[in-house]
């Protein structure tokens, strides 16, 4: 049952469990995305035919470079796999014997030089993708700045790439931007992988010069749980050849490559239609600010993604004059019928988040009854 009494039936309700109003993004944890009809139809169609995988990678590849800009590109599992096969491509090219001979040294270059305030965890450790592609992160720099010449410093004869992480989950102030980190890498001749999991405008990113981009396909795409690397044919090429070694078990099937063509197919978000989006959003989330901050020891303003995209969110802060704290409040909403999640990685500083995407309206309306029973109760207690 829902909190205002009326029944959600689910296909998870078979194994005793209820699904999740998500207000938090769209999270590897929460399932990434809700599949459009199209997606999921062409995943069912899919899944009834035999095909030759190896010639669906190829020509899945060819079709997603289409799209994205570039020469190829290669379906992987998600992005953090596409971290892993795009260092273990840097490491062996297409050699079978070094293929075969990874995540062990095979008298290769294998450091992988990253700025230590982007070596997050965004589940795991994304020092432990590279690991599991045969490299070793080798981390330039101190958490809170990063300069030039700490990451031309720590470049030496066993790199293999340098790389830069596009996500919320970095630390963006005192950062080398991504232009920069290019530039000083291609003087010395060493290849950039890009992770841009999360991002929406996948043509800015495929063509901003670096080697390898990755992109997660189940997040701004919409697609099933995939990931897409993209680059020169070279070195997409090798990404496929990785299937034959520490890909292998990291590899995609069919289902998965036709549900992110067809999340593709749907279309991709232009920077008007994100501005408009985005627009659309701030209103939207305005509105629910206003309401919130009725509350008692609440401030709730609206904020733009840190990490500059075109996404908006309703920010509030709990303070102690509400009669509750914010880890309470999302621990409240996680154990409500259904379990209700806000974005809250900065609920120990006392702020919650509410991210527009993935809600529908009935949900909004659930998810906003519910938050002002449990800011009321606590400011009557």
């Amino acid at each position: 049952m829902t909190t205002n009494g009326t029944a959600r039936m689910s296909i998870y309700s078979d194994l005793g469990l209820e699904p999740a109003i998500n207000a938090s993004g769209k999270m590897t944890a929460l399932g990434g995305s809700v599949l459009a009809r199209e997606v999921t139809e062409a995943m069912a169609a899919a899944g009834r035919e035999h095909v030759v995988i190896a010639d669906l990678m190829v020509e899945a590849g060819r079709w997603i470079a289409g799209v994205v800009g570039t020469e190829d590109a290669c379906v992987s599992s998600g992005a953090s796999s596409g971290v892993a096969i795009a260092v273990a491509s840097l490491i062996a090219g297409t050699d079978k014997h070094l293929i075969q001979g990874l995540p062990g040294r095979v008298g290769r270059p294998f450091e992988v030089v990253i700025q230590k305030g982007h070596s997050v965890d965004f589940g795991a450790p994304i020092t432990q993708m590279i690991a599991l592609g045969g490299g070793q992160a080798v981390e330039a720099g101190s958490v809170n700045r990063v300069e030039v010449s700490d990451l031309r410093g720590a470049i030496g004869p066993d790199t293999a790439a340098v790389m830069f992480v596009q996500s919320h989950h970095t630390v963006h102030k005192g950062m080398v931007s991504l232009e920069e980190t290019i530039r000083v890498a291609h003087e010395r001749g060493i290849p950039v992988i890009l992770d841009a999991a999360a991002e929406d405008d996948l043509q800015r990113w495929a063509l901003s010069g670096a080697d390898i981009v990755v992109f997660s396909g189940g997040k701004a795409i919409g697609g099933p749980t995939s990931g897409i690397l993209c680059g020169s044919r070279e070195l997409m090429t090798a990404a496929r050849a990785q299937y034959a070694g520490i890909a292998r078990p990291m590899k995609v099937g069919k289902e998965q490559v036709m549900g992110l063509i067809a999340a593709l197919t749907l279309g991709g978000v232009s920077d008007t239609d994100a501005r408009a989006e985005g627009e659309g959003q701030r209103a939207r989330m305005q509105a629910l600010a206003t309401r919130l901050a009725e509350h008692p020891g609440i401030d709730a303003f609206v904020e733009q993604d840190d990490a500059g995209r075109q996404i908006f969110r309703t920010v509030f802060t709990v303070r102690p004059e509400s009669g509750t704290t914010a880890p309470r409040v999302a621990a409240a909403l996680a154990s409500s019928h259904p379990p209700m999640y806000l974005r809250d990685n900065k609920a120990a500083a006392g702020q919650l988040a509410l991210d527009p995407r993935p809600l529908s309206a009935d949900e909004e309306i659930i998810l906003l009854d519910r938050l002002d029973d449990i800011l009321s109760a606590a400011a009557a207690a």
